[in-house]
């Protein structure tokens, strides 16, 4: 997949460009819509599809107080659009000068570095510009002016229930994994960086790989049977999600520790993939240290019996 990451950079593919546009945060089924819809459409006509979103999610840059944790950062992101199969991703720096950009302007770069521009897609409620002043009756004034259609994809439900990134992370959160995964269309991951730790997994005689979350959404803390997905290889293993009460008092960040099943290699610095497939138990307080590693050698039996 080609990455550009800036609207003139558009220049250099071959028309006619037919566009899907949004945060996609999560890359869900409503998500997906947009970007098979536009897919479909390119091949059709015999043009170019693309697909355009932004990092970082808008609301890390305008409402950082308030912006929620994501369901994927974007480097998640970019590797679930490569696995729908797109070709050509640009990828636009949104800071507080992008956020100045009004609806016309943002529009008016498109059709320029186009060659040309010949459609736009979008989830019907999705809002852009400054202030949040562009939506779909705008953008199909837009069209109309500059030569270009406007598909709005209706909301995508799921069991009645309309899909979206809050909904998702709503569920996520609470620990329904499985209505999480009715939404995305997919297990939910997190997508985190291996980073060193205490070394103490080591010395209870199960090493752990400590996961820095990219900011990602996740679920309630205790112990979950788990498969990581590391340079392309699914291992299976166990995950500690929580403050590690026993050890010292507890830490004051939330911890997401992976101990992998039959593996020894030094991962540090790599990307791990993880997907909760089924809880254990919560997170809880031993004695002492040898109280913890029994506990611990009981879970990892238990996450290695079949589901």
């Amino acid at each position: 997949m080609e990455i550009l990451r800036s609207i003139p950079e558009l220049r250099t593919l071959n028309g006619p460009l037919f566009t899907a546009i949004g945060v996609f945060d999560g890359v869900h089924l409503g998500h997906q819509a947009v970007v098979s819809t536009s897919a479909e459409h390119a091949r059709e006509a015999g043009g170019m599809p693309v697909v355009v979103t932004f990092d970082p999610h808008p609301a890390k840059v305008l409402r950082p107080e308030k912006a929620p944790h994501l369901l994927t950062a974007t480097k998640h992101k970019i590797a679930l659009i490569r696995d729908l199969g797109v070709e050509h991703l640009l990828v636009i720096r949104f800071d507080r000068e992008f956020a100045e950009t009004t609806p016309e302007e943002f529009v008016y770069q498109l059709v320029r570095h186009s060659n040309p521009l010949r459609e736009i897609c979008v989830g019907h409620e999705w809002s852009f510009g400054k202030n949040r002043a562009g939506n779909l009756t705008l953008l199909q004034k837009l069209g109309a002016e500059h030569g270009f259609s406007v598909v709005g994809i209706k909301p995508v439900a799921v069991n009645h229930t309309v899909v979206s990134s809050t909904a998702i992370r709503r569920a996520v959160e609470t620990g329904d994994l499985k209505k999480a995964a009715e939404m995305l269309g997919r297990q939910y991951t997190i997508l985190g960086t291996v980073k060193r730790g205490a070394q103490l997994g080591r010395e209870l005689g199960f090493p752990t790989a400590n996961i820095s979350a990219h900011s990602e959404q996740f679920p309630p803390n205790g112990v979950y049977a788990a498969e990581a997905k590391l340079d392309g290889a699914i291992v299976r293993g166990l995950v500690n999600l929580g403050y590690r009460p026993t050890v010292n008092g507890g830490s004051s960040e939330r911890l997401l520790e992976l101990h992998l099943f039959d593996f020894d290699r030094n991962i540090y610095d790599h990307d791990v993939e993880v997907r909760f497939t089924r809880y254990i138990r919560p997170e809880q307080k031993y004695a002492n240290l040898g109280e913890l590693a029994a506990q611990i050698a009981r879970d990892v039996d238990a996450a290695r019996q079949p589901a």
